[in-house]
């Protein structure tokens, strides 16, 4: 089978569906400036479409998460919901060990009951301990189970760097995660989970006539800031998780082991600045639109369109766009009959000599074989090919 590749000097060449209009370009292109200086433990930006990375520095080093770590609390809870093994209007009997639990608190009454979804509340915008016992109980049994719940979730999210012991984030020897591992967690509840995750933008809830304002002082700060937690104890320092969004831009910052509530909301919007006015994101393609088409043999149709299989994002530095180049390789002959998914070639993204993608092309219908006179002329015009 013979590679046939098509190289497009310019993205928009390759790309017309997206109707980019052509712009004239700088001789030299600002540079981008170095991300400002974040005093955390660790940190990490990244783009939540593309899950290209930013700025980082020991984004991999495990760490104490303190309450970040009900992030999966809530993963693990939200995915059973969707499972239909528990439900919003639940009723939840708050055990001794949930009400006894220390930090901070809804404040839940032992023996009182509780729905799920105001334990949801209580520990998303309240950030309460309790809450969080208390669900993780109802969960799996006990806490210790769900903790074993809890990390084959973060397996499956592919969290290399994190275990998780309890469902609080209060200190536990052998409980850690890390700031990649934080901000894959928090992508993906905003992307499988969006009925949830308007949660993580309220100021405040009220329970047994207590209010309690959310601790992320970023929903405050910045109109962009949609969510998404934060974490403190002696031993993790001030922590936090942002995610904001302006135009079809997102991004998600991690901050871990800064020094007060003040520093990690500054060093925050400062990352949150810097990746939003240097660079931009763009769906090249969204998947099942059509990348270019292929010539089909012996089948129903003479022209397949191809495509990928899920939404192509890159992000770069502004005014880099049109400077992309695009390659295709195909297979070929395409021989009916073919499915679509059949790999059939790839699409391949550069900029200055860097890749910037590599997917694999597929058929966007499946498409049998053509009558025996069809059959027949392709088998004679394939042997001058």
């Amino acid at each position: 089978m013979r590679l046939i590749t098509a190289l497009c000097l310019a993205l928009p060449l390759l790309l017309a569906p997206l109707h980019v209009a052509a712009q004239a370009q700088p001789a030299v292109l600002p540079p981008v400036p170095a991300a400002p200086a974040v005093a955390a433990r660790a940190h990490i930006l990244l783009d939540f479409n593309s899950g290209a990375v930013l700025a980082e520095n020991a984004a991999d080093e495990r760490m104490d998460p303190a309450s970040i770590t009900k992030l999966m609390t809530a993963y693990a809870v939200f995915s059973e919901l969707r499972k239909g093994e528990m439900a919003l209007d639940d009723m939840v009997t708050v055990s001794e060990r949930a009400w006894r639990t220390g930090g901070s608190r809804m404040f839940i009454e032992v023996g009182t009951q509780v729905r799920v979804d105001q334990l949801v509340r209580g520990m998303i915008i309240q950030s309460g301990n309790d809450a969080s016992v208390a669900l993780a109980e109802y969960t799996a049994g006990t806490e210790a189970a769900f903790a074993e719940l809890m990390n084959e979730y973060a397996r499956r999210l592919g969290m290399r760097n994190t275990n998780f012991r309890n469902s609080t984030g209060l200190p536990a020897e052998d409980h850690y995660s890390s700031a990649r591992d934080i901000a894959l967690l928090a992508a993906a509840i905003i992307r499988e989970f969006p009925e949830f995750y308007s949660l993580y933008s309220e100021r405040e809830y009220t329970y047994n006539d207590i209010t309690q304002r959310n601790r992320n002082k970023m929903l405050w700060r910045d109109p962009s800031v949609d969510g998404i937690k934060t974490g403190m104890t002696d031993a993790a320092g001030y922590c936090l998780v942002s995610s904001a969004e302006r135009g079809d831009m997102r991004l998600i910052s991690v901050l871990l082991g800064t020094s007060s509530d003040k520093v990690r909301a500054d060093a925050t919007q400062a990352l949150l600045n810097w990746g939003f006015r240097f660079y931009e994101s763009h769906r090249v393609y969204a998947a099942g639109e059509p990348v270019t088409t292929a010539r089909l043999w012996k089948g129903e149709m003479d022209e397949l369109p191809l495509g990928l299989s899920e939404d192509l994002w890159v992000t770069l530095p502004r005014g880099r766009y049109e400077l992309i180049e695009a390659t295709t390789e195909l297979q070929t002959p395409l021989v009916a009959p073919i499915a679509p998914e059949d790999a059939v070639g790839r699409l391949r993204l550069t900029l200055d000599g860097e890749s910037l993608a590599d997917l694999q092309l597929y058929p966007l219908a499946r498409v049998a074989e053509g009558g025996l006179l069809r059959r027949a002329l392709d088998s004679v015009q394939l042997w001058f090919e």
